[in-house]
């Protein structure tokens, strides 16, 4: 197995989000592939802070693991691992 070798991971932490303008942290788990725990960490950071404008530092992240494809419960992750081939 190369270190250039996708895997997948699972991220679980919490965020706090403004409901109301009160401020809670809500649970949240991520898939996301990518070649090692940092990339994909990286990724969780960047997705949350894109999505729901959040810093870093209202991000926890509790557990990084990889995980195998068949546990992923994420379609965007196992319809972009079963593809065969780019069409250009």
């Amino acid at each position: 197995m190369s270190s250039r070798e996708v895997k997948v991971y699972r991220i679980e932490g919490s965020m706090l989000i403004s409901c109301g303008g009160k401020p809670k942290w809500q649970k949240f788990k991520k898939e996301v592939i990518a070649t090692k725990p940092e990339e994909a960490l990286e990724k969780v950071y960047s997705v949350l802070g894109g999505t729901h404008k959040l810093k870093r530092k209202n991000i926890r992240v509790y557990s990084v693991r990889e995980i195998a494809l068949e546990e992923s419960e994420s379609l965007e992750v196992v319809g972009v691992l079963s593809l065969q081939g780019f069409v250009k």
